[in-house]
């Protein structure tokens, strides 16, 4: 596939310790791995956290050629603190460089150069007019392409107007759990299952799909009007910081690659449970190791 991911790419600072996220940037760089052209498009201040980003963008085989360096802003960075369970509370330091992108004439011409099949897109970019009007303009511009949009509210970073003015560009939606409660809750419709949840604002957004994911109960999927839960996969959870963006990646991979529903959401269920295992939101694996968790698990079931 040929992707153009528009958002956020930071340094995630826990402790003492610096890696590099962002919810964007980490679906990008997970989505490239599994084997697809994806232009990045995001800006870095002119600092040394800025170089970092793209001496790594390098090496994870990301074309730069997308990033803007930003000289007014710092590169993005957000404290974060692990819980006991391992789920991340994040403090975002803003207005940051990836608030302000640019793209030139020439750079719109080579992005649209080849189709595009899909656009993905957050919210926490997109409350900064600038970053919000290029994510527009992307859109408008590749009309023959779909749009993936990960929701991943973050404190301070939407409103209701903008979930909305999103959800409508939107052809298939991936939320997590609490992200359905506050949706619900921000728009007074509250339905008594999940499965009521995405039939409603599926057919209200007329969109092919909405996924939620449900941590280590797995998650559940709507497509061509066929609800689906799909079980998760025991791990020993290090770091969920990334799961969720990689299960996005799994989950567009295997959407792309036409694959029956069931097989999509096993696999994303897969890769999510084998990032959250490991420290860092861009940790190495193989799409070998996911599919050993599937063995695994096999395994014990049959035990």
């Amino acid at each position: 596939m040929n992707v153009i991911t528009i958002g956020e790419v930071l340094w995630d600072i826990v402790g003492q310790e610096e890696h590099l996220g962002g919810a964007t940037f980490n679906f990008s760089a997970h989505l490239s791995r599994l084997g697809h052209r994806v232009s990045f498009v995001s800006a870095v201040g002119a600092d040394q956290r800025g170089q970092s980003v793209i001496d790594r963008m390098s090496q994870l085989g990301l074309t730069t050629e997308y990033l803007h360096r930003e000289k007014d802003h710092p590169t993005g960075t957000a404290s974060v603190a692990l819980a006991s369970d391992g789920q991340p509370k994040f403090v975002l330091h803003r207005p940051a460089a990836y608030d302000f992108p640019q793209l030139t004439a020439a750079q719109y011409d080579r992005l649209f150069s080849r189709p595009v099949d899909w656009i993905y897109f957050g919210t926490l970019h997109q409350i900064y007019p600038q970053a919000r009007q290029l994510t527009m303009d992307l859109l408008d511009r590749a009309s023959g392409a779909r749009h993936f949009y990960d929701v991943n509210l973050r404190s301070d970073g939407y409103t209701p107007e903008l979930i909305q003015q999103l959800m409508a560009r939107a052809t298939v939606v991936k939320l997590n759990h609490e992200e359905v409660e506050a949706i619900a809750l921000m728009f007074g419709s509250r339905q008594g299952s999940l499965e009521e949840f995405c039939r409603h604002y599926a057919d209200l957004y007329k969109w092919a799909g909405v996924c939620v994911t449900r941590g280590s109960l797995g998650c559940t999927v709507l497509t061509d009007g066929q609800y689906l839960e799909a079980p998760g996969y025991p791990v020993q959870v290090v770091d969920t910081v990334g799961a969720g963006d990689a299960f996005a990646a799994a989950f567009l991979h295997g959407l792309g690659s036409g694959w029956p529903t069931p097989e999509i959401v096993d696999f994303a269920n897969r890769v999510g449970a084998l990032v959250a295992s490991r420290r860092g939101a861009i940790p190495d694996w193989t799409i070998a190791e996911a599919n050993a968790l599937e063995t695994k698990l096999g395994r014990l079931e049959t035990a």
